[in-house]
């Protein structure tokens, strides 16, 4: 199976160990580069995934075709904080269908 450049860089992101995985884990980052939120988030997932961006100032990538916790291969996962700046712009630069940025309205 092809892995699209984005689940690479997810990749090399986690075998960085410049991730968190869950809503409580990133909420413990001091900084976070992006979000990726789950297609299959609950509503109080969603929510706390944009209070968690605006926190960080950063941006949420939606994950359409596979889940989070594919990507991550952690059970239950449906946030993922990623912190590093470069990685985080090589996936903010490569959006398609697959991957795609969540909007939400500013408060």
């Amino acid at each position: 199976m092809i892995r699209s450049k984005i689940e690479t860089y997810i990749g090399f992101a986690i075998k960085a160990g410049r991730y968190k995985c869950g809503a409580n884990a990133a909420a413990t980052l001091k900084r976070a580069e992006l979000l990726v939120l789950c297609h299959t988030a609950a509503k109080n997932s969603v929510e706390e995934c944009v209070k968690l961006a605006k926190r960080f100032r950063c941006k949420i990538v939606l994950s359409r075709a596979k889940t989070v916790e594919e990507l991550t291969n952690k059970e239950h996962c449906k946030i993922l904080a990623i912190t590093d700046g470069s990685l985080a712009k090589a996936i903010l630069e490569r959006l398609d269908d697959e991957f795609t940025e969540f909007k939400w309205e500013a408060e």
